[in-house]
């Protein structure tokens, strides 16, 4: 596999829908799991920007879920909108408490809530 051996040298895959999923995944594991990785799915007419991890029903409700993924799929739609400028403003935002890292999410390591974490991304917005 050489995304995992040497990711660096992929700026774009263009892949079915099953093994961009299992691209997308495997791709999860190289920058912390699937909490932090958002994606797009590009087509002629529309396109669709969503978390890549699932529902994760064992913390529905609980305000644990670490919000990353929707906010960087996020970033991905301003972007293919032109909108750069607001999703610099979240995309640094996000980095600024990952990098931090005194405002995490448990997934992260952290014991940080859902809103605990989104606050800080809050406060780090420019």
């Amino acid at each position: 596999m050489h995304i995992v051996r040497n990711p660096n040298s992929f700026d774009v895959m263009v892949l079915p829908n099953l093994y961009g999923d299992i691209m997308s995944d495997l791709a999860s594991g190289l920058v912390g799991g699937l909490g932090l990785t958002g994606s797009g799915n590009y087509g002629e007419i529309a396109s669709l920007f969503e978390a890549v991890h699932g529902t994760a029903p064992d913390i529905a409700g609980k305000d644990k879920a670490n919000p990353t993924a929707l906010l960087i799929s996020s970033v991905m739609m301003l972007r293919h909108l032109g909108m750069n400028a607001h999703a610099d403003s979240i995309e640094r935002a996000v980095r600024t408490v990952l990098k931090e890292g005194k405002v995490l999410t448990g997934d992260l390591g952290g014991n940080a809530s859902t809103t605990e974490f989104t606050n800080a991304i809050i406060a780090n917005l420019s």
